[in-house]
């Protein structure tokens, strides 16, 4: 994985400009989306993209806009413990704790743990779903009580 490096003012610009360009077209797409790709020697290439990847080129687009740092990675592919928890925000012994309690599925090679993306990925959905509930709740209980949220 490679690290992660935050876009420029400028590549964020350029992000934006080319989602306003593109993003009226994800309506449109069919199996395959030809995108024209001209060099800074002025020669054009047609390139066809299958239109998952033409979504995810608009999504990738669309986070540097906002100024996010992307990276792209196999959802099969697997991560060290210090990746999963910086993909997770988390510390190191924190993911550790989470793997030991049986909350995310790992193997080992060898001493060393290895998290699938997929099993991350899924933690986060599970986990994000949990503090929604939680936090609905919440608001609700406050709304029931009148304390005016």
């Amino acid at each position: 994985m490679q690290p992660i490096v935050e876009p420029t003012p400028e590549t964020s610009e350029a992000a934006r400009n080319a989602l306003r360009m593109l993003q009226p077209l994800i309506r449109h797409v069919q199996a395959e989306t030809i995108v024209s790709i001209c060099s800074a020697e002025g020669e054009e290439i047609a390139v066809p993209l299958p239109s998952d990847a033409f979504r995810v080129l608009v999504e990738v687009l669309g986070q540097m806009a906002k100024g996010s740092a992307v990276t792209v990675v196999p959802v099969h592919a697997e991560l060290t413990t210090q990746q999963a928890a910086d993909l997770l925000n988390v510390s190191r012994p924190f993911l550790i704790n989470l793997l030991d309690g049986g909350h995310i599925p790992y193997s080992k090679i060898g001493t060393h743990r290895r998290i699938r993306v997929s099993d991350v990925m899924a933690y986060k959905e599970r986990d994000d779903a949990e503090r929604r509930a939680v936090a609905n709740e919440l608001a609700a209980e406050a709304q029931k009580l009148g304390l005016g949220y």
